[in-house]
């Protein structure tokens, strides 16, 4: 199950939703019987969808990291309600819930559900809708899993993201940094375009516009969509991937992605992005709002080994282990 407030495509703006896909897929090739649940006009090749219909107006619903919690729109919920009726009409023997919406885990309750949330405890009626569920709860980091826990939410396994391998190899990196994914404050993309600058190299934007009046405000710089596997050849020959992140980012797949191309990391250090980059080998971060010592950081990523950096990746972040560790909990509770 995704979230409804938007379609799956593509072009995918969020990790989350990237990741949605990827694990659908991957069960569905380990020969379980899969149905994706989602927003209609969704396209997911290789998944049978159920596609959901709702109105154009539950986008007033995405969650706005750092800014007013999202507002509650009735479409959304009516969306559920269908959505749920629907999936209890056709029994599965297990639900993977990756909404954070509150709807979805309230109307989940008596089902053999495993909730896994992407988001830190930043919206008022998911954190009580998860206090009050019987249910099984997972995250994506163990940063993410003491936010949670600080929260009263207990227990929370953690079940971490991971990327397919597209089979892009590094090569020699051009003077381009890289700054991927949603363009809103919490991912610090006007700081990313300082820092580049700042670096010499000329900052490639990538991704979709999250927060409109963020970006006409600070950034200005219009972005380029792109496809992953595009995404990986560019990071493939880019000098750095910068993630300036001004929240608790709880996993951090635009840096797996990255390490997985062989392109350094240079971040701060925040939320999950610990676990993801490793130190020394697929990046450096600095403190969070240092960006002096981010411009440093960006200068000592470029002697670090490309080839050993894929390496390192392959060996930590790829979706085979992500899914087995899924697979494992899902049986369980079926």
């Amino acid at each position: 199950m995704a979230s409804l407030v938007t379609p799956l495509r593509p072009n995918l703006a969020g990790g989350a939703q990237a990741f949605v896909c990827d694990l659908a897929r991957e069960l569905h090739d380990r020969g379980h019987e899969v149905a994706l649940y989602c927003a209609s006009r969704s396209q997911v090749p290789g998944v049978d969808l159920v596609e959901i219909e709702v109105p154009a107006g539950v986008a007033e619903a995405l969650v706005m990291p750092g800014g007013a919690p999202p507002q509650a729109v009735a479409a959304l919920g009516e969306g559920f309600e269908r959505l749920f009726a629907e999936l209890r009409r056709q029994a599965p023997d297990v639900v993977s819930q990756h909404a954070f919406d509150a709807e979805a885990i309230e109307l989940a309750e008596g089902l053999r559900v495993l909730h896994t949330l992407h988001m830190p405890p930043m919206v008022p009626a998911v954190v009580e809708a998860a206090r009050r569920s019987r249910a099984a709860f997972a995250t994506v980091s163990e940063a993410a899993r003491r936010d949670w826990s600080a929260v009263g939410l207990e227990p929370v396994r953690v079940l971490r993201n991971g990327i397919p391998d597209f089979g892009v190899e590094p090569r020699p990196p051009e003077p381009v940094a890289v700054i991927a994914g949603r363009i809103s404050p919490e991912k610090g993309t006007a700081a990313a375009l300082r820092v580049a600058t700042a670096a010499g190299l000329e900052p490639l934007l990538l991704g979709e516009v999250y927060d409109r009046a963020y970006h006409e405000r600070e950034v200005r710089l219009q972005p380029r969509a792109v496809g992953r596997e595009e995404l990986s050849r560019i990071m493939a020959g880019a000098a750095a991937t910068l993630m300036p992140v001004e929240w608790e980012e709880p996993f951090g797949l635009v840096a797996a992605e990255s390490q997985m191309a062989g392109c350094p990391v240079a971040g701060y250090r925040r939320g999950g992005l610990p676990e993801v980059v490793s130190e020394g080998v697929g990046g450096y971060l600095v403190e969070p709002g240092d960006e002096a010592g981010l411009v440093e950081a960006v200068h000592r990523a470029a002697g670090l080994d490309r080839a050993a950096i894929r390496r390192s990746a392959l060996g930590r972040l790829l979706i085979g282990p992500a899914v087995a560790a899924y697979e494992e909990a899902l049986t369980s509770l079926a």
